[in-house]
């Protein structure tokens, strides 16, 4: 047993002498995962075509040193979780590491231009009269897990700005606690949180409560995210003489879950005004509840509310109720170009005096319920008809180019490119000593959320567990399916499928990326036989993983693509194109952009940046 103990110090030892004095030049240490994996490349794979770069760079960057040591602390699940801050740096993996309890304090005037990876706990809190600004908090970052409890609290005459927060993050779990609760004067202005986002779940508990005489505006909050969850507490509740203006919430986005509870409740004299939330969502599940209830004499307007959004579930409770004196206008709600499930429950109501509602459009396929004191209101259009949900509308968040036919794929055509851009989190695979030592499975999530230190209700959890389940699904008929974590595990499910003669094939960049592109010399892969092959489309996981099956009856294309104007080649594309699309669904975006149904035509796809497909070699 003490000679074992002795092996791993010793192996390190000999192999960091390895690593310094015989391969100090550009040869790869023969220890490490990248060198393993070429080795066996060359044992599983038949033919001597060059090896795809853009395989190999996905390997994990781990030295022949650091890979020993991290698989044997693997061996001990307490023992790699120990050590994640420098697994995840060294092993190029997305991790959520754990803030430090130390927390930021600061009063007095302070202008900051950029921070990340802190908590706040206070920041101009009790300050009187002065300005503060904060501008770029955990901005353009891979993860970030930050929160900010106080910014200016219980201050007077004070004027604050707070720039952009949490802007152009990959994932983001962050909170707001509070923002100018029970100030006294004073402006605030919130321009920017959690925008361009692409997977999220974000807090902001509460903005502007219990204030007296204090002007606010909060300009924009998660617009243009991808997935997640977001929830908006309390805004300007229990003020006294203040204005508030809310202008976007949640705008843009794409299959993301919004709550936002209690906007301007029990306010005296206030002037509040919602300009927009939900606009031009695909697929949202949006949830508001309470806005101006119980106010005495305000005046309140919310302009519009998931306008020209693709489908989802909304449920909008309570507007108004037990108000006095208020004067409330609601311009739009629902006026979707393709319709959703809605609810509204609650407009007016309760023990009112004098309330005064405008109500002008609200959309289609809707239920709309407790609409109350209908001699004080006036409702201006309510629609239970509508042509628009039907016919090409319906193609609105069907990006053009992202399906087309086979018959495009001809030298010379001019068509639209879709957004081929990969927007996952950068991460590697793990060498597959490691792989094998971690759990994979919804049964063992536990264990894997304690492994990479990832909260129950965090966003990361949610991932984790999607993965797992898409991982866990029964392939289709006539399917092989499997999800792979290392490069190994990759090769080794194609060449099941495929034999060992096999390519992979991927687009060489992103140039021409959401633009009209004009097709050049097409290539036709094993001459254009229908043939089979394997497809791996990225997961977002902690470490890179892939959802790899295979594809029956399908034909692959090589493509140039070339600026339509100067004819110049711009990239290089790799075309899948599905002829059998008869097990398809008839609600399959590919359907409502070209047309037709399942097994009457064939459908092409472009090949994603950092995607692939693997067939035979010609």
């Amino acid at each position: 047993m003490r000679k074992f103990k002795n092996f791993i110090p010793c192996l390190i030892l000999i192999l960091s002498s390895i690593n310094v004095h015989v391969f100090a030049g550009k040869a790869e240490n023969p220890f490490t995962p990248k060198a393993y994996l070429i080795r066996y490349w060359k044992k599983q794979i038949s033919n001597d075509l060059p090896k795809p770069s853009f395989l190999f760079e996905k390997a994990s960057p781990l030295t022949a040193v650091r890979s020993a040591a991290f698989s044997k602390l693997a061996d001990n699940q307490h023992s790699l979780s120990s050590n994640l801050p420098s697994f995840c740096s060294a092993a190029n993996l997305l991790c959520f590491l754990d803030v430090g309890p130390s927390l930021e304090k600061h009063s007095g005037d302070v202008n900051f231009k950029e921070y990340s990876e802190k908590n706040f706990t206070n920041y101009g809190s009790g300050h009187f009269g002065g300005f503060d600004s904060f501008k770029n908090y955990s901005n353009d970052g891979n993860s970030g897990v930050d929160s900010f409890r106080r910014y200016s609290r219980d201050s007077a005459g004070h004027d604050d700005d707070f720039s952009t927060y949490t802007r152009n993050t990959n994932v983001a779990d962050q909170s707001f606690n509070t923002y100018g609760t029970k100030a006294i004067g004073g402006d605030g202005t919130f321009i920017s949180y959690a925008q361009n986002v692409n997977v999220l779940n974000m807090r902001f508990t509460s903005y502007s409560d219990d204030v007296n005489g204090r002007y606010q505006t909060f300009t924009s909050y998660s617009e243009n995210t991808n997935a997640g969850d977001q929830s908006f507490t309390s805004y300007a509740n229990k003020g006294n003489g203040a204005d508030n203006n809310f202008i976007s919430y949640g705008n843009n986005s794409n299959v993301t879950g919004s709550s936002f509870s209690n906007y301007g409740e029990n306010g005296t004299g206030p002037d509040d005004s919602f300009t927009s939330y939900g606009e031009n969502g695909n697929v949202p599940e949006n949830n508001f509840k309470s806005y101006a209830n119980g106010a005495n004499g305000a005046e309140d307007s919310f302009t519009s509310y998931r306008n020209q959004s693709n489908a989802g579930d909304d449920n909008f409770k309570s507007y108004a109720k037990s108000s006095i004196a208020a004067k409330l206008t609601f311009t739009n709600y629902g006026n979707s170009f393709h319709e959703g499930t809605d609810t509204f429950s609650g407009y007016g109501g309760g023990n009112v005096t004098n309330q005064k509602f405008d109500f002008k459009i609200y959309g289609v396929n809707n239920k709309f319920k407790d609409y109350t004191y209908k001699k004080m209101a006036s409702f201006a259009t309510y629609a239970t008809k509508r042509s628009a949900a039907s016919g090409k509308h319906v193609n609105k968040w069907i990006e053009p180019g992202k399906f087309f036919r086979e018959s495009m794929l001809k030298s010379g055509t001019i068509i639209p490119m879709p957004d081929i851009r990969d927007k996952m989190p950068k991460r590697s695979f793990l060498p597959r000593v490691i792989l094998s030592k971690l759990p994979f499975s919804s049964s063992k999530i536990r264990s894997l959320m304690k492994i990479f230190h990832v909260g129950v209700n965090s966003t990361m959890a949610s991932l984790i567990s999607e993965a797992l389940n898409e991982c866990e699904l029964k392939p289709s008929h006539g399917e092989s399916k499997r999800c792979v974590g290392s490069v190994e595990d990759m090769i080794d499910f194609a060449t099941s499928v495929l034999g060992r003669d096999v390519v992979v094939r991927t687009t060489d960049g992103t140039n021409g990326s959401g633009k009209k592109v004009k097709i050049g010399s097409v290539k036709k892969i094993n001459g254009g036989k229908i043939t089979k092959s394997v497809s791996c489309h990225q997961s977002l996981f902690p470490y890179l993983l892939y959802y790899c099956h295979s594809v029956p009856k399908v034909r692959v294309y090589d493509a140039d693509l070339l600026d339509p104007k100067t004819s110049s080649k711009i990239n290089h594309a790799v075309a899948i194109c599905h002829i059998d699309t008869s097990a398809w669904s008839p609600a399959h975006g590919a359907f409502l952009s070209l047309g037709s149904e399942p097994g009457k035509i064939e459908v092409c796809h472009w090949i994603f940046e950092n995607d692939m497909t693997w067939a035979v070699a010609d």
